[in-house]
């Protein structure tokens, strides 16, 4: 299982799709990044050589990729400075409601979670039988 900037990518998948298992990466930046590696996207990640490693290392280095733990860090940082503000969107996502305007009136269940019932409290002393 080769490893590349701290991430184990599988060994059996061509390197084309193993390359999308690092947070940043997906196809089409995997496309570039062998493109300008010169690096056939129909070897097995098990195959390269330690060369090509450091070759997919050095391009995605030199386009200043921001990847898994910068990335992350930063869309945490978005959310929390658009929650700081107090943005109908900052305050959409403390909710846990959608943001981007879906209708919530029925589904939004992905955002909302599971329906929660709400249960009708009887009276004791209603109508039943009690005078």
């Amino acid at each position: 299982m080769p490893r590349l900037l701290g991430i184990d990518i599988p060994g059996d998948k061509r390197i084309e799709a193993a390359l999308p298992y690092i947070y940043g990466i997906g196809p089409a930046r995997a496309k570039l990044v062998l493109e300008q590696a010169e690096i056939s996207p129909d070897v097995r990640a098990k195959q390269l050589t330690d060369q090509q490693l450091n070759r997919i290392i050095q391009v995605i280095q030199e386009n200043k990729y921001i990847i898994e733990g910068d990335l992350r860090r930063e869309l945490q940082q978005n959310l929390k400075r658009l929650q700081a503000i107090n943005c109908y969107r900052g305050i959409r996502h403390r909710r846990g409601l959608p943001v981007r305007g879906q209708r919530t009136g029925t589904n939004a269940r992905t955002r909302k979670g599971p329906r929660k019932t709400v249960g009708v409290q009887r009276n004791k002393d209603a109508k039943a039988g009690k005078v």
